[in-house]
């Protein structure tokens, strides 16, 4: 085992922990032990090719390891050797010894059974499914809905009451604070105070899930998960124009989006069929995928394009295993994950859904805006009315202007022209002809004429 870095004394955070209310002592958990051995000994034996095949990392990977006899620590390998017992050297080799205080909450667990972590002995807790406890009984008129029993509950154990119930002033404070991030108005205070109904306080509440301010204050920690920011965040801290997403998470959290599709459309609101920048369901699920488009961006001369592009798809993948799983998968990045059950190929395929975006690697690449391709256009529904309304006009001119240039004769037309040369023309073509610098009607003329001949 070898010792890596350690920054508080496990004994004091251990000191006193393990004394029942009786006085009796209580075994350490397993979860106790795990910091030690994770802080002196999975450097060595970890799961990336543990010394002498025996791997610290993990419950499971320190019973298989026979290094440890349940009930009695003296006959315990794992503890003869921290102790430095017999002929082998003490452990961690080449650092100092662990502390009386840490030697000993490792024997008391083995001491004690050697008990498997809470919950499950294949499992951390995090992993487990939650589990929904039984409502503890109570006739309590205090009890309004079943949170209010547990709390209760856990005061009662704490021979503790209730707090009186706030002042209406105090009441409307916190809930505006809570669901806007804004005080209440005094207009606000005194419609409250001056309700004596039953429902008084149902309807601020109502209030303020209806308000835009709602909205703003919910997306301010799923911002922050996504790593919002207004700017490309390098060098001349460039605009990315993110806001249009932002505005749509304020959107969709006012509108109370279920949160399968609030997922859904930021992961992978692209790829869904019928997805298309003409119809406004279309623009919103495009709008929503810019949630992967939050990173930073490099436009700096020396920049490689390609190394950049796979910076993006590795923030993509560590952002969004952190938004929706409440876990850093980084570390698998360059091998498996040393206490999560993720493994580095794990890492890579779920990469490999973020590495198909046909995107250069850097802002620029012929776009008028200094963010990346692929992006879309974002305006008011009138304007993106318009917009596409122009793109059909435009598209049925071109398609006509072709079949025009494909009639007999129409090449010569074109060539007079162009040369000017048009002998059979009125006098007035002529002139336009040789005129240079036309203004649009004379050249709508123009275009009439040899158009109708």
């Amino acid at each position: 085992m070898r010792h890596t870095f350690w920054l508080a004394s496990t004994a004091a955070l251990v000191c006193g922990v393990f004394a029942s209310p009786s006085g009796q002592q209580e075994p350490p958990p397993y979860e106790d032990v795990q910091r030690i051995l994770t802080a002196y000994c999975v450097s060595c034996h970890g799961p990336e090719e543990p010394s002498a095949a025996l791997s610290l990392d993990t419950f499971e990977g320190v019973m298989d390891g026979e290094v440890v006899e349940p009930g009695d620590s003296a006959a315990s390998e794992l503890m003869v050797r921290i102790r430095g017992e017999g002929e082998m050297p003490q452990m961690p080799i080449g650092f100092v010894p662990l502390s009386t205080a840490d030697q000993k909450l490792i024997a008391d667990w083995i001491d004690a059974g050697a008990l498997a972590p809470a919950g499950s002995k294949t499992t951390h807790w995090a992993y487990s499914a939650p589990v929904k406890p039984p409502v503890p009984n109570s006739d309590s008129e205090w009890i309004v809905n079943p949170i209010d029993a547990f709390v209760l509950a856990r005061l009662e154990a704490e021979s503790l009451k209730p707090s009186p119930e706030a002042e209406k002033t105090t009441l409307i404070r916190r809930v505006t604070l809570d669901l806007t991030g804004l005080p209440p108005t005094p207009e606000e205070v005194d419609r409250f105070l001056n309700d004596n109904s039953p429902t008084a306080y149902e309807k601020v509440i109502d209030r303020l899930l209806s308000s835009p301010h709602y909205g703003e204050k919910l997306a301010l920690p799923w911002l922050d998960a996504a790593r919002y920011a207004d700017s490309n965040g390098f060098q001349m801290e460039g605009d990315n124009y993110q806001y249009v997403w932002r505005d749509w998470v304020v959107n969709a959290l006012n509108s109370n989006m279920r949160f399968d599709e609030f997922t859904r459309l930021q992961i992978a609101g692209d790829l869904m069929p019928g997805t298309t920048q003409e119809t406004k369901e279309g623009r919103d699920r495009l709008i929503a995928t810019g949630f992967n488009r939050n990173h930073m961006l490099n436009g700096e001369g020396g920049a490689i394009r390609e190394e950049q592009r796979n910076v993006a798809v590795f923030d993509r993948v560590d952002t969004t295993s952190t938004a929706w799983l409440g876990l850093t998968v980084g570390c698998a990045r360059c091998h498996d994950h040393k206490f999560d059950p993720i493994s580095q190929r794990d890492y890579y395929e779920m990469m490999a859904f973020f590495n198909n975006v046909p995107e250069l690697g850097a802002p620029g690449g012929g776009v008028p805006y200094s963010v990346d391709t692929p992006w879309i256009y974002a305006g008011t529904e009138p304007q993106m009315d318009k917009m596409f309304q122009l793109d059909r006009e435009t598209q049925a001119a071109e398609q006509q202007a072709k079949r025009i240039a494909q009639l007999p004769g129409t090449q010569a037309l074109i060539e007079a022209w162009k040369q000017g040369n048009d002998a059979k023309a009125p006098k007035d073509i002529q002139d336009l002809l040789a005129k240079k610098g036309r203004n649009e009607g004379e050249e709508d003329k123009l275009a009439k004429y040899f158009l109708s001949n």
